[in-house]
């Protein structure tokens, strides 16, 4: 009775380390930039509790919607509201916070970036 013997192939270790560094690198450049802001369907009740507990007690910088800032323009609830909920975010978010603000937030994939009023991104 004959037996058969496979033979595994390894590439060469330094292929190999090439590999790893190409999948670690595609990883880290795939990633998706988001931004956390206010949800058009949020009643202005609800926006204005979140955006009260945002720049008080939760911490963000909520000095770019004081007048004469870059971001205080256009002054409307939503507008002033997705600064703060992204710079809270942004700040927290890999130490677990969410953009949720009871369901006053969403997270966007496209960079709400406008007129000179630039949103924190943090990879």
């Amino acid at each position: 009775m004959a037996t058969s013997t496979t033979m595994i192939l390894w590439p060469h270790p330094l292929l190999l380390l090439l590999m790893i560094c190409v999948s670690a690198a595609t990883l880290t450049e795939g990633a998706v930039a988001q931004w956390c802001i206010a949800d058009p369907q949020a009643p202005d009740d609800m926006l204005q509790s979140a955006l009260d507990w945002v720049c008080g007690y939760g911490g963000a910088d909520c000095s770019k919607i004081q007048p004469n800032q870059e971001c205080f323009l256009p002054e409307t609830l939503a507008s002033h509201a997705s600064i703060a909920f992204n710079s809270y975010w942004q700040k927290l978010k890999h130490q677990g916070a969410s953009c949720y603000f009871s369901s006053a937030a969403l997270v966007s994939e496209s960079d709400p970036s406008h007129d000179g009023c630039e949103y924190d991104f943090v990879p």
